[in-house]
Formats: structure tokens, sequence, C-alpha cells
């Protein structure tokens, strides 16, 4: 079920409606918890086991480990905890990956490897709520959270439907205590989350399925096209992709909201940072700021010489990119990503590096280029085309001569003015009448509906 989906629609009006109709706090979360695996298994029930799974290991590990007992039985349920979550990931995501690249190795050594028939399918989110189980799971053993003795708590902090398949990454910290006090529908915010809501559609449905007509094409055959369509493709990636994913969490977070439920922002105008040190502040937040406390740090982060933390940043990174996919493109992506941060540390350590007027601007087109050029492997098919593509975007060179509309470099240029606009508007919904809000948002729903395509398209992190 996808958000831009008009059955998603009708689904969340049904869950809305009875979520504020009870007033007993055991049966709305009861209630969101059998509308979180209906909204998951309208994909694959089946799959809805690994849910059940990770959250009933997580639970009896978290109250084991609050016990007070040795350090070394609570890291025995620590253990347990990672080796189930990290067990289910590694094997449907990546079984294929360590496979497929073991036969290489061997194949390079001169030896053969009898590979065993075995399709495996990746279920939506795994990435995401294994991360999250995980992190609640770590925080307990760490005593920075206490363990919950609900079942229930716990089953919809993993499951929560808004941001299951695709993020935002919550944290336990965050998001149980909300669940022991009872939401209120006069605190609900509704225009600006009605808002947030809008836009993310947008972007979705009427930006990044729109763009994709051009994408595809080019990296489904990169060298048939020209270097100029090569640079045009890329650019139009960078905004699918975001648009696509901030899209998402845009419409979570105020779905979450609609139900009285606060998510953390997960995106901030991340194109317009000035170096990729503040990108990964603004980019898909959740998942930096987990990588930072629950990888770099204990790897020992910064707290060393200077090798041994680029060591840390480039394994982070690295890692970050597996999370991604399961391709050694991905892994590139994280090393690009890693790369650029330690030019930076060297250059500025841990600051900005502020500026003002050209330079400040020259910054931040220095860092969408180095991003972009990130991007190549991230959307590119195979390693092979990501080299070829690099040629075209690094030296303007490609044997293609195939054409991209060009009238697509207008939209790039009224979206970058639309970006840095929008971060200046005022909060104008907030102090409207309430028809002329309502006005213009129906008739900016109207429009946004001539542009969205015949059929919903899944969104891109849903493979992740």
């Amino acid at each position: 079920m996808i958000f831009t989906e008009f059955r998603f629609l009708f689904f969340f009006v049904a869950v809305f409606v009875v979520y504020w109709t009870l007033t007993s706090l055991p049966a709305r979360k009861l209630w969101l918890l059998i509308a979180s695996y209906t909204f998951y298994g309208a994909w694959d029930w089946r799959f809805l086991s690994l849910i059940v799974l990770s959250t009933l290991v997580d639970y009896c590990a978290g109250l084991q480990m609050a016990k007070d007992r040795p350090a070394g039985g609570r890291r025995f349920w620590l253990i347990a905890s990672l080796v189930t979550n990290l067990g289910m990931l590694g094997f449907f995501k990546y079984f294929g990956f360590f496979l497929d690249s073991t036969e290489s190795f061997l194949d390079f050594l001169g030896l053969s490897l009898s590979r065993p028939s075995l399709t495996v399918i990746l279920p939506v989110g795994i990435s995401f709520f294994t991360f999250q189980t995980m992190s609640y799971s770590i925080d307990v053993y760490r005593r920075r959270l206490q363990a919950t003795r609900s079942l229930l708590d716990l089953a919809l902090f993993v499951a929560f439907f808004p941001q299951l398949v695709a993020g935002p990454i919550v944290r336990a910290a965050a998001f149980l205590p909300q669940l022991r006090r009872p939401a209120m529908l006069s605190r609900v915010h509704f225009r600006p989350l009605l808002g947030l809501f809008l836009v993310g559609f947008i972007k979705k449905a009427c930006i990044s399925d729109n763009v994709a007509t051009a994408v595809d094409p080019y990296f489904a055959d990169p060298a048939q096209f020209t270097a100029a369509a090569a640079w045009l493709a890329i650019l139009l990636y960078a905004v699918q992709i975001y648009c696509d994913f901030s899209g998402y969490s845009d419409m979570a977070i105020a779905c979450a909201g609609l139900l009285g439920f606060e998510l953390g922002l997960n995106f901030d105008a991340p194109y317009l940072a000035r170096n990729l040190r503040q990108f990964w502040r603004r980019w898909h937040i959740s998942l930096s700021s987990w990588l930072r406390d629950y990888l770099y740090i204990p790897l020992g982060g910064s707290r060393g010489s200077g090798l041994f933390t680029a060591r840390n940043i480039l394994l982070t990174m690295a890692l970050g990119g597996l999370w991604h996919g399961a391709a050694w493109r991905f892994i590139v992506w994280g090393l690009i990503h890693g790369g650029g941060l330690l030019v930076h540390r060297q250059l500025f350590g841990t600051r900005d590096g502020e500026s003002s007027g050209v330079v400040r601007w020259a910054s931040t087109a220095l860092t969408f280029y180095w991003t972009c050029l990130a991007w190549i492997f991230f959307r590119a098919p195979s390693m092979s085309d990501a080299l070829q593509i690099c040629r075209s975007y690094l030296f303007f060179d490609s044997p293609g001569s195939t054409t991209i509309d060009p009238a697509w470099w207008l939209l790039l240029a009224a979206l970058a003015v639309a970006q840095i606009v929008a971060r200046r508007i005022p909060r104008w919904y907030a102090t409207v009448p309430a028809w002329s809000f309502s006005l213009g948002y129906g008739a900016t729903v109207a429009t946004a509906l001539l542009f969205v395509r015949f059929e919903a398209q899944p969104f891109i992190y849903f493979q992740f």
C-alpha cells in the first residue's frame, strides 16, 4: 500500500476516525497495531512473521537486560537480539550479495563454487524496522532506556505504519513515552500537518514520478546518450530521489501527527548544504544520527589519531552504503561520501567553514557536484555502467548521440528557486481564515492531480 494511492486515503480515514472515536488508551494502541499489521500485510502477510519475531525477541531481551544481573548475562541477551535482527537482515538482504562475491573471488583464484539454487525475496522495510528494534535493545543494554513491560507498546513501536517501511527511523526513547499518555484531538495542528502531507504528495507523485520518465531511459542504456544528457539525467536523479524519499518522510510525519504522534525531521534542504558534513546533518537525518550513535561513536569516533578517525569515518560510510543495497556500487557510494568528509575534516576540522557571498554559494555548488557524483553509483544498474556515466560526468565525454528534452533544464531551475524560497516563506497557513486555507488547499490538490501519473509508483526506498 503506497501513500499516493487512493486506497491509502480510505485506509487512513478509517484508521483516523476509529482511533479518535476510541476513548481507552489500550484500545487505541491495539487498533493502531491491527492497522499497522494490516498495512504491512497488504504487501505480503507472510513477512509479518519477521516483525513479530523481532518484536518478541527484543521484548524478552529487554526484560532480561533490565534485571540486576552480571554484565555477561546482559551481554548475552544483547547478542541474542543483535543476532536475530542482523541474521534476518543478512539472510534476506545480503545472502545473494555475499554468495556472488564469494563466487567471484573463487573464480579469481581458479576455483569453482557449486551455487545453491535459492531465490530470496527482500521484505519491504526490513532495513528500517530491524534498525529500530536494535536501537531499543542497545539503549536498554547501555541503561539509557528503561525496558518496557508492555508488549503492546513495543509491538506498536516496531510496526507503527506511517514510518514502518521507509522511515524515519524512530528511537524508542522518543516514541515509547508518547504511548504512555493519551493523545488529544484538540492538540493536533491540522493545517500544518495537512499542508505537510500535500507537500510530500506533490514531491512524490507530481515531481519524482514524472522525473523518472527522463531518468530511467538514460540509466537503462547510458552509452547511447550524449554527455549533456548524462549531466541532465544525473541532476534529475538527484531531484527524483530527494523528492521521492523526503516526500515519503513528509507524508509519514503528517500521518503520525494526525494521530497525535510526533516523528522527528528527516530532511532539511540538504542540497543547500555548504559541505558534506552539513549535508549529512540534513539528509536522512534519522539514519545519519543512527550510524553516528550506534556505529561511528562505538568504533571510537574521533577519539584517536587521524588515521584512526579516518578508518572510523570510512567504515561507517561504507556500511551505511551497504545498508542501502547489497551491491559493491553502494559501498563505493558510501566511500565517496566518506572521502569527502575526510577532506572537509582535514581542511576545516569540525567547523563548517563559515563564509558568505560568492564563496558560500561556490561551496554549496561544489558539495552538490560531489553528491551527484556519488548518486551515479547509487542509481547505475551496474559498476560498469557507473564508470561509463562517470566518464560523461567528469570529462564530458560520451560515445552516444541521444539527447534528453532540454525543457527539463527549466524544471531544474524552477525547483532550485522553489527550494531556496520555501525556506524563507512564513507559515501563512496558520494565520489566514479557515475559508482561505480550505480554498487554497482544494485548488492546490486539484492542480496537483493533473500531474499525477495514472499508476502509483513505488517509493525508491521501498527496495531498502
